[in-house]
């Protein structure tokens, strides 16, 4: 069974990446520093505790499971932190992923998913996104995903590093199995932010802006479901190990939904209120984010089966009701 160091597989979309890649014959190997994630979550395959900036310690894991290709999701990503502590965000982000893209090119593993993200655009209102969109991140977290993209096509050019770049919108629902979910401390997703204040866990939910140049003042994010996703990033090894070109896909529905219309959603999904209350905006969020890609569909044949609000907000609150880390 080939083997994928996943980092960052004890996260979020990580440890539903590993149940994916499980799934589809692959022995997933979870690298993780445990920071933001779970051990808990690490249950398709070997752990692997270590950090991306100890390059000793990923010439050990390679070594030892000479993995056919990396998935790359270890990165811290608040981006309201990384407005105020931008040095922690390119010293984590960008020169882990360089201590871990160089393990790789050292031991010939020259497959290379990333986990990047829709804030290398910025806030461009009114332009369709898709993959030639102009990168002009607002935020540090934007900007360190936007330099290790160009890190991979660097390494690419001189060492024939091939890669898949996954920019994705917002990343919301849990396995429906229940077996991982979302889960984070602290926790900054607006979902599961929201589910906490309708069963109780915390006084009420803040939106973040009532003023943005939006039909009812919030501003607008495309949802996609954590499974739909990951499955397009298996799509995507595959398409590295048949030996494809390096590519670059959005993942997003087209979709975009406000904060005020995620609410809404919620209160039918649950059937329960939720309590929120109103401030102001955040440094670094901007307007509106809404995928205008069909090239996942076309190239990698993507087809997103659970990313309908009710969909992801019904999986994530399942999930919410059932299971968390520190229980």
């Amino acid at each position: 069974m080939d083997k994928v160091l996943v980092t960052g597989g004890a996260g979020y979309i990580g440890s539903h990446a590993c149940k994916a890649l499980r799934a589809a014959g692959f022995e997933p190997v979870t690298y993780d520093n445990l920071i933001t994630g779970w051990e808990d979550a690490v249950q398709f395959g070997p752990f692997e505790r270590g950090d991306l900036l100890d390059r000793a310690r990923l010439d050990q894991v390679f070594a030892t499971h000479a993995p056919v290709a990396v998935m790359h999701f270890a990165a811290l990503s608040q981006v309201g932190e990384s407005m105020q502590k931008p040095g922690l965000y390119w010293q984590n982000n960008v020169e882990g992923s360089r201590n871990l893209i160089e393990a790789a090119v050292d031991a010939g593993c020259r497959n290379f998913v990333f986990s990047s993200t829709c804030a290398t655009y910025g806030d461009q209102d009114g332009v369709v996104l898709d993959e030639d969109s102009v990168q002009l991140p607002i935020n540090a977290y934007g900007a360190s995903k936007r330099a290790i993209e160009d890190m991979l096509r660097d390494f690419g050019a001189a060492y024939g590093l091939r890669h898949v770049i996954f920019r994705y919108f917002n990343v919301a629902g849990g396995d429906p199995d229940g077996e991982i979910g979302e889960f984070h401390r602290p926790e900054t997703h607006l979902i599961p932010l929201m589910l906490d204040a309708i069963d109780g866990k915390r006084d009420a939910l803040t939106i973040f802006g009532t003023d943005y140049d939006t039909p009812d003042g919030t501003c607008i994010r495309d949802y996609v479901h954590v499974c739909d996703l990951v499955d397009a990033h298996v799509l995507g090894l595959k398409w590295l190990i048949d030996g494809r070109e390096s590519r670059v896909f959005n993942l997003g529905t087209g979709s975009g939904f406000s904060v005020r219309e995620v609410i809404e959603h919620s209160r039918a999904v649950t059937n329960k209120a939720v309590p929120y209350t109103e401030g102001p905006r955040r440094p670094g969020d901007c307007t509106k984010l809404v995928s205008g890609s069909t090239r996942a569909e076309a190239e990698l044949g993507w087809t997103p089966t659970r990313s309908t609000l009710d969909q992801m907000i019904a999986d994530a609150w399942r999930w919410h009701q059932t299971g968390h880390y520190d229980k």
